[in-house]
């Protein structure tokens, strides 16, 4: 149950619970540290502003009695008084470096043994004073030097050998204790190199803890899923990707897998319509062939039947007009009226079959594409339409380019747009035709636009079906295959033709032709 309980633990939580556990060993060993490190320093100020003090203290209060008993014996045996300062001397140092060391010890914790000897030094240089010192000095004052020499104690060290032996026992304390406190502070110094030691050892343990972890929790787990990706980028999407290691990967193993199915799904999907519009294509391109082998037919068709009606026609027509001539006004008039209607009949039908042929012929007769100038184009349609358009009229243009084209089928092209301008011009007005161009990206768009009666929009499609006319024959002439011819010419270049509605008088066509390359 505790390892399942752990196997559910996110990455973040194991990485929390050894850092945490790491941080609260570290925090444990700072306290420690802490704590010897100011028992160090108590050691160290015991050292430097305790016993040290103290010990020169020991030393010079050892040379303050050698200093009175000095001082006492040159009294004692010139009787001079100077020299008895020494004497005054060390005892004015004797009580000042009594005070001074039990101060010093005091200070922090007392040694008891110190305490017990500063007290026997005490007691007993007041003794060597009491019995020996004052008596000797009070004798030589009073009798000169052979009263004090002639005392009982006069010539005894007894009693200040058992001074001197008190400020060694003294000594000895005061070195006990600083070495004590040097022990101490090498210990403290111990226990914190030791401490050291451990929290490197703590730390070296949770980095190589985190390793182990992050290698078998994230490492291993990212090969793994790496490499079931690779798999299944390879080309086998159908297999399962299964996660490793803790949740968050196991859970993104889950969401991985789940969009390979999602991909996977919509794969075949792709390929089910791939294979459908594969076959659509197939089809399409059947068609294609069939639709161009037809359409070519066709116009094999059209181009032999519009050229092989010729000759029948023309004797048709000749004959026609031939009976009109002859035996005009012979017959009754009912007669001449037929032999109206069958001339009128057979050259009607004689510019349907030339309009045809030459409807046929745009694209198989081809000279081939060249650079042609439609500004020169236009000069020559103007050349061509002089007549018809007579003196009023007014043909511009301006910003024509340079396209790739056959010139003849360009030249029928606005021959056709602008004699339609002309033909449908309206009564009482001059016409005036403009054509412009202007580059637009990847293509040339001239427009052509007249002032004549325009046309309905209802009818912007239709005026460009073959033999469409709008109009009957009695009000304007044609077979209505001219627009058709402007189509076919302008797709065979590439471009598009529409007529633009929007215009509120007369007519505009828009033609967009592809841009010369360079």
């Amino acid at each position: 149950m505790p390892a399942t309980r752990f196997r559910s633990w996110t990455l973040r939580s194991r990485v929390m619970a050894i850092c945490g556990g790491l941080s609260l060993l570290l925090v444990a060993l700072s306290v420690a540290a802490a704590l010897i490190a100011e028992d160090s320093s108590g050691r160290i100020d015991v050292l430097v502003n305790k016993t040290g003090p103290m010990r020169t203290a020991g030393q010079s209060l050892d040379a303050a009695f050698v200093d009175q008993e000095t001082g006492m014996r040159g009294f004692l045996l010139s009787g001079r008084q100077d020299n008895l300062s020494p004497y005054d001397r060390g005892r004015a140092a004797e009580t000042q470096l009594l005070d001074q060391i039990a101060t010093l010890n005091a200070s922090g914790r007392s040694d008891k043994a110190v305490t017990a000897d500063l007290d026997l030094v005490r007691q007993r240089s007041t003794q060597w004073r009491t019995t020996v010192a004052e008596p000797v000095i009070a004798a030589v004052r009073s009798g000169g030097p052979q009263a004090g020499q002639a005392l009982p104690g006069a010539s005894s060290t007894q009693q200040f050998d058992a001074v001197r032996a008190a400020v060694a026992q003294l000594q000895g304390d005061i070195s006990t204790v600083r070495n004590a406190a040097v022990q101490r502070a090498k210990d403290t110094g111990g226990s914190l190199v030791a401490l050291e030691l451990l929290a490197a050892a703590a730390v070296a343990l949770a980095g190589a803890a985190l390793m182990v972890l992050l290698d078998r929790l994230v490492n291993r787990p990212v090969l793994h899923l790496a490499g079931q990706i690779r798999t299944v980028a390879a080309g086998d999407y159908d297999h399962d990707i299964t996660g490793r290691g803790s949740p968050e990967f196991r859970a993104l193993a889950r969401d991985v897998d789940a969009m390979r199915r999602k991909i996977a799904a919509e794969l075949r999907e792709v390929q089910q319509a791939r294979a459908q519009i594969e076959w659509g294509n197939a089809q399409l391109k059947v068609q294609a062939e069939e639709l161009t082998r037809s359409n070519r037919d066709l116009e094999q068709f059209a181009y032999v039947a519009s050229h092989d009606l010729q000759e029948p026609l023309r004797k048709v027509a000749s004959f026609c007009q031939l009976l009109q001539r002859r035996y005009a006004g012979q017959l009754d008039a009912r007669a001449d009226q037929y032999i109206a209607f069958a001339v009128d009949g057979a050259e009607r039908m004689q510019r349907l079959i030339n309009d045809l042929l030459a409807f046929s012929r745009i694209g198989r007769l081809t000279t081939g594409f060249t650079a042609v100038d439609l500004g020169r184009v236009l000069t020559q349609v103007r050349s061509q339409l002089e007549e018809r358009a007579g003196a009023d009229a007014e043909i511009s243009w301006s910003g024509l380019p340079t396209v790739r084209g056959e010139e003849p089928l360009l030249t029928t092209l606005f021959t056709n747009l602008i004699g339609n301008s002309l033909k449908f011009r309206r009564p009482g007005v001059p016409p005036k035709i403009s054509v412009t161009g202007v580059r637009e990206d990847d293509h040339w768009a001239v427009t052509v636009r007249d002032n004549g009666i325009g046309i309905e929009p209802e009818f912007a499609d239709k005026v460009f079906v073959i033999f469409q006319r709008l109009h009957p024959r009695e009000a304007y002439e044609g077979t209505g295959i001219g627009l058709a011819i402007v189509k076919k010419i302008v797709e065979y270049h590439g471009g598009t033709v529409t007529l633009d509605t929007r215009v509120e008088e007369g007519a505009c066509f828009r033609i967009t032709l592809p841009v010369l390359e360079e």
